[in-house]
């Protein structure tokens, strides 16, 4: 049996019944939100005085901000501006923090880690703590560890990996937790892709590690986790500076040298009790993955379009992202910003940010079309790569029209009309599917490649969140908001299709148009309280 095949299947929502969970919320256990490492050297981070001066379009274009050297302040404004926190709301009696990597829920399973090879004193294995805006000190690298990494990749870099607390989002959605996990982590890897970018670095997803290998180089084999609280290894990206051939790997000779490192920190409890999915720790297990050979992706060739720009410089739209909550159902977009919109979704060579390479292209969109000036109302599809497209029309419904409606993207009109409520009622019946401008479904590649290579599981999801993250920042840098949708009826989608097995499976929502603020909430910046801290 393919556990990975038999999770999702599981783990699907039906309109008479959602996958399993505790159906209310236990308060009493609720995680902590910041993982901290007792016990070990805090080095404080300085926070952003100025943030980089890099127009919009330096989202994607890693060649319009200057390469800046690695050193404490850089690497500073690299994690603050990828996974730091972005603000704190409140209501009368609670308070919370936004991050720039978004989560399911705001419940961030999400951990980073940096192996920083002796640049501006900063030598070793860290935990990136964000509440506190610092690295907390795991181990000291050795003198071969930092020679070897640096004649390996022929350029400065450092190493950033990427985990996972499953119980952080079991806590509230049970089983269907570790998808969210991966889509978090997708999220993730675009944040720290759109923050280097900035700093005119580049960020490469390093394929052929295992997870063996990165659990040996964070020490999580000498590390005592509280049960149902360990943290699980997702990718290991490389960051550098200069335009290198990378191999998407790691020197072979020094994971042993890591296995002699010794390894400081306790992590935090995070909750009192816990309840355990053994279903999450099973999946985890059949798709933990293998060294592999290193391989190169493909991406297409194709030039950026770059039919509209935006009154936002890169950090600002980076700063602005949220999540809307509820949508106006009014605001329209002109068609040319939506297909600029769209267009930003493919992926390219050389573009930031799916030149970070986590596998070749698996997902084309199927899209609720609701509120777009010269375009009609109705079902549309967008293929981001071709590889797959006749095969997608043979399988799906003989009456789709497959009109194509744009002469710069693969995009085809399959029914006109208003499916607003259809949009609602796939995604778990919520409204913001409907009330937006636009919304849509992300169709993956599916069976055929959880079979070959049952890890593969993960960087469909991981895709799938790049893929919300570029929604997202693309929404704000023109005035409207985005939303990630994890709650979906997913046959449902698939009948709209007309798809009769699980070749292809959709894997994630979203929606976005004029969303309607919440007045109730205060906002507060992101680090108002760390002058106090530090100060103590």
């Amino acid at each position: 049996m393919n556990t990975a095949l038999y999770y999702h299947q599981r783990t699907k929502h039906y309109p008479d019944k959602l996958a399993k969970s505790l159906g209310y919320l236990d308060w009493a256990n609720q995680p902590e939100p910041f993982r901290f490492y007792e016990g070990t050297k805090k080095i404080e981070l300085p926070l952003l005085k100025q943030d980089p001066d890099c127009s919009y379009k330096a989202l994607y274009d890693r060649k319009l901000c200057n390469s800046q050297p690695i050193n404490i302040d850089t690497i500073s404004k690299f994690l603050e501006l990828a996974l730091g926190l972005s603000a704190w709301k409140s209501i009368p009696g609670s308070q919370w923090s936004l991050r720039m990597n978004p989560s399911s829920g705001n419940l961030h399973p999400t951990e980073s880690y940096l192996i920083i090879p002796d640049y501006d004193h900063l030598n070793g294995v860290y935990h990136y703590n964000p509440f506190l805006h610092a690295l907390e000190e795991r181990a000291i690298l050795n003198q071969e560890i930092i020679k070897t990494l640096k004649e390996f990749y022929k350029t400065d870099c450092f190493l950033v990996a990427l985990t996972s607390i499953f119980w952080r989002e079991a806590w509230k959605y049970g089983e269907r937790a570790y998808r969210y996990c991966q889509l978090d982590t997708g999220h993730a890897i675009a944040t720290i892709s759109f923050s280097a970018s900035l700093l005119g670095w580049k960020v490469k997803y390093l394929n052929a590690v295992s997870d063996e290998e990165i659990k040996v180089l964070l020490g999580f084999d000498k590390t005592k986790w509280i049960k149902d609280e360990e943290e699980f290894p997702e990718a290991l990206l490389l960051v550098y500076k200069n335009d290198v051939d990378i191999i998407p790997d790691i020197p072979q000779n020094i994971v042993e040298e890591f296995s002699k490192l010794k390894f400081k920190g306790i992590p935090n409890r995070l909750s009192k009790e816990h309840v355990r999915w053994d279903i999450i720790y099973e999946v985890a297990e059949f798709v933990e993955k293998p060294r592999t050979k290193p391989e190169k992706y493909k991406l297409l060739q194709k030039p950026i379009l770059w039919l509209k720009d935006s009154p936002y410089k890169a950090s600002e739209i980076i700063r602005k992202r949220r999540s809307a909550v509820a949508y106006d159902r009014q605001t329209h977009i002109d068609k040319e910003t939506f297909f600029h919109i769209l267009d930003k979704t493919i992926p390219r060579k050389e573009i930031n940010p799916f030149d970070t390479e986590v596998y070749n292209p698996t997902i084309n969109l199927l899209l609720f079309v609701h509120r777009i000036y010269d375009l009609p109302k109705g079902i549309y599809f967008l293929f981001r790569y071709e590889d797959d497209k006749e095969e997608i029309m043979k399988k799906t419904r003989k009456e789709f029209m497959w009109k194509k409606v744009s002469d710069d993207l693969e995009l085809y009109l399959l029914y006109t009309g208003d499916f607003e409520f259809t949009a609602k009622v796939v995604s778990c019946k919520q409204d913001i599917a409907g009330d937006s401008s636009f919304s849509l479904g992300m169709i993956a590649k599916f069976k055929g490649l959880v079979e070959k290579k049952p890890w593969l599981y993960r960087n469909i999801h991981w895709e799938a969140g790049m893929i919300g993250q570029v929604l997202y920042l693309e929404a704000e840098a023109h005035n409207i908001r985005g939303t990630g949708i994890g709650c979906f009826f997913d046959d449902l989608v698939h009948e709209i299709l007309g798809f009769e097995d699980n070749s292809y499976q959709t894997v994630y929502h979203f929606t976005a148009g004029g969303h309607l603020e919440d007045t109730r909430l205060r906002t507060f910046p992101p680090y108002y309280y760390l002058e106090e801290i530090r100060g103590k």
